[in-house]
Order: structure tokens, then C-alpha cells, then sequence
């Protein structure tokens, strides 16, 4: 059986890592090499690095942090944020990224998932997707969540698998940094739809919400930034929690 996976996530802003509420109020969270060294040693099965005003600063990730982020941990390492054509991602996977995460460059234009998985394996391609809820509709969100896109949240889901992407990495707008829990509803749907891994963000609050996202959504990982920032949650404790309710990780 395979293990699922706690991936801390560090969402980056002028080379800081920050935390809001539904993408917005963002506040400090410290400096994005120590937190991901200390996730590491931690015991963090992956790691995400999000540069989240890259696209819409119509500018590229800082290649340079990544850099030195690789080199401080020992875990996979997914980084995203500003990238939009293949040298890009050539350019990240050298500073030591072990994926890339795309996200409003494959709404704009979809076949770089092709192009990527081909050149770099589909092991390596991550579609990040931002959904929100608009008129009942779970609607698609791009340039750090700022702007609405014509598309269906579960259609497109499927659409990045069609194209090559080797994972999801699904937030929910609604319930980022509420605390309030993972969107089961829609995760369980995406994962009867899929075949590939899925990665829940958006929502965690205590440990029952990570229990209820591996046991009743069956997703392969669940992703979080706060708790983990401000130490309301350990990640060996969250583990041992997680494996006496009977969900095999990693200790």
C-alpha cells in the first residue's frame, strides 16, 4: 500500500514565505530556506515551493532561492510560480526542483503539460489547480487567484490528466486558511474522475481534517502551510495521529 504523503507548503512573496486567508490578508511567515530545512528534518515527505505574484509580476521564479532551498533539504521538491515555457522548467529542475507546478500557464496554454511530460517525464509535470465557488459552480482561478476563468473546476481536472500532468495539486479557494477542513465534497468527486495522485490544499485546521481527507476523500497527499508556520501542528505528531487511525505514512 502505498504511503500517503504531508507536504508543508511555502507560499512566497519577495522572497518570504507568507500566509493569508483565501489568498488574501497575507502575513510573514519567515524566511522560506529555514522553514524548509526545518520541514525536512521534520520529517516532510515533499516539499512545495509557491512563488505566488510571479504571474501576475509577469515575472519568472527566483531560481536563485530555489537553489539554495535544494540544497538545504533532502525531500522532493515542487516549485511553481511564473513559469510558462519549456527552458523554464529546464532551468528549475537544475537548481534542484525535482517537479514544477503549473498553473496559469496551462490554462493559457495547455499543451506546454504535453510538451513538458514528454521532455522532462509526466512524474515531473504537477497541475496546480485554484477552484472557487461562483453561482454554485466550482470555477477555475488563475494569476495567484485573482481572475475567474470560463472553466469548470472537475472538467479541467480531467483535461490536465488527458494532457500528460503526472499530478494534481487541487486548492480550494473557499476554504484556504479557514482551518475549517479539506473540500471532501469536491476531492471525492475529482479522485473517482482521475486516475493520477491528487494532492488536497486549502482548508486544514487540526488533525481529524487530515484523517477525513486520506479516509473519506482517499486522496495521496494532503498539503498545509499554517499550522505547520506557526507550530500548531507537528508534523511527527500529525503522523503517529494519522497512523493509529489505521493511514499508512511515512515515519
Amino acid at each position: 500500500m502505498v504511503a500517503k504523503r504531508i507536504i508543508p507548503c511555502l507560499d512566497v512573496k519577495d522572497g518570504r514565505v507568507v500566509k493569508g486567508v483565501n489568498f488574501v490578508n497575507l502575513v510573514d511567515a519567515g524566511s522560506a530556506v529555514e522553514l524548509a530545512k526545518r520541514y525536512s528534518d521534520e520529517g516532510a515527505d515533499e516539499l512545495v515551493f509557491l512563488d505566488i505574484t510571479a504571474s501576475v509580476e509577469k515575472r519568472k521564479t527566483f531560481v536563485e532561492l530555489v537553489r539554495e532551498i535544494a540544497k538545504a533539504i533532502r525531500i522532493p521538491f515542487t516549485v511553481g510560480g511564473g513559469i510558462s515555457e519549456l527552458t523554464d522548467i529546464e532551468k528549475l529542475l537544475k537548481a534542484g526542483a525535482d517537479k514544477v507546478s503549473l498553473n496559469t500557464s496551462i490554462v493559457k496554454n495547455p499543451g506546454l503539460i504535453t510538451k513538458a511530460a514528454r521532455q522532462f517525464g509526466s512524474q515531473a509535470v504537477v497541475a496546480a489547480i485554484d477552484v472557487n465557488v461562483v453561482n454554485n459552480v466550482y470555477k477555475v482561478f488563475i494569476k495567484g487567484g485573482r481572475e475567474e476563468t470560463e472553466l469548470e473546476g472537475l472538467s479541467w481536472c480531467k483535461r490536465v490528466e488527458e494532457l500528460g500532468a503526472g499530478e494534481i495539486l487541487l486548492t480550494s479557494m473557499n476554504k484556504d486558511g479557514t482551518k475549517d477542513g479539506y473540500d471532501l465534497a469536491f476531492l471525492s468527486e475529482l479522485n473517482k474522475l482521475v486516475r493520477i495522485p491528487v494532492i488536497a490544499s486549502g482548508g486544514a485546521g487540526c488533525e481529524n481534517d487530515f484523517l477525513e481527507a486520506f479516509s473519506k476523500a482517499t486522496v495521496d497527499a494532503c498539503l498545509a502551510a499554517s499550522l505547520f508556520h506557526f507550530d500548531i501542528l507537528k508534523i511527527k505528531d500529525l503522523k503517529r495521529y494519522l497512523q493509529d487511525n489505521g493511514i499508512v505514512v511515512r515515519l
